[in-house]
């Protein structure tokens, strides 16, 4: 069934738990991470990033995401991951996502600030939530490595945190504090003690990027410390990947099909190994 953004937060947060949100770029992904929800019976935010814009457009896929929001078991959000264009940002709302991420942080604060009001002001008009980030997610989106030398550089200041929620109206924060997009070279150094303050600071659900690659017990330490929506896709993407390719070196697949569906069973195994965590077990 398709819920709001806040709908699904509202559900981490009774339980204490975090909400995952996972890319779906193609329909073996968005089947695998809904298949994944309904078998645990658990809540979901099935997301589109802008990034991916030039494998699988918004106007393709965004209505193919609510579609399968609204044949789901189980509350579905579909949000905009990482808009950076209000082109993007606006065509996902006339498509019917329920969430929007803007992402200005590479941004003055005062110019994401203004951006980022300006998105809510137009999100709430149409019943969906907005989520903005504050402070910097080391980027290493395409597969890229990142490392840690200097985290603390990109951290969001939790003072800042409740000034900017405070000024733009946004239903949820990304804040930064050690995590990255992409593969890890080696473990993140998190300070959750960035989030807790965040958390009394702001009065929102958080939200934690660069999850894919957090150990089990970071995960855990994240959401004591309020973090309760967690993007995760890399691994996700890379377990499905595996599978196919695998198949492909087997000498047993003649179709693509075939290899769609070993990467679905694979992505959708990891979809669910991530849930279990982030709901606690």
């Amino acid at each position: 069934m398709l819920a709001t953004l806040s709908e699904v937060l509202k559900i981490a947060e009774a339980d204490k738990t975090a909400v995952g949100m996972f890319n779906g770029t193609g329909f073996d992904s968005i089947r695998a991470i809904i298949s994944a929800a309904e078998d645990l019976n658990r809540p979901v935010i099935l997301a589109h990033a802008e990034v991916h814009n030039p494998f699988f457009d918004i106007s393709l896929v965004g209505p193919a995401l609510v579609g399968a929001a609204k044949a789901a078991k189980v509350p579905v959000a579909v949000h905009l991951d990482h808009g950076v264009t209000l082109d993007t940002v606006y065509k996902a709302l006339r498509i019917g996502f329920t969430g929007i991420m803007i992402d200005a942080s590479a941004l003055p604060y005062e110019e994401n600030l203004s951006v980022s009001k300006r998105v809510v002001e137009a999100a709430h008009a149409m019943g969906a939530d907005v989520e903005a980030e504050l402070g910097r997610v080391q980027k290493g989106e395409g597969g890229a490595g990142v490392s840690f030398e200097r985290p603390e550089d990109f951290y969001t200041v939790p003072e800042e945190a409740g000034e900017f929620c405070r000024a733009t109206g946004v239903d949820c924060l990304a804040v930064a504090f050690g995590t990255a997009h992409g593969f890890y070279k080696s473990q993140p150094k998190l300070d959750f003690d960035v989030v807790r303050k965040c958390a009394a600071a702001t009065g929102l659900p958080l939200v934690m990027h660069g999850g894919s690659g957090v150990t089990p017990d970071g995960y855990r330490a994240a959401i004591a410390a309020g973090i309760r929506k967690i993007n995760y896709f890399s691994y996700m993407s890379k377990a499905g990947y595996d599978a196919a390719a695998a198949l492909v070196a087997s000498g047993k697949a003649t179709f693509m099909h075939e290899l769609e569906f070993a990467a679905y069973e694979a992505m959708k195994e990891d979809v669910k190994r991530a849930m279990l965590v982030f709901s606690g077990k």
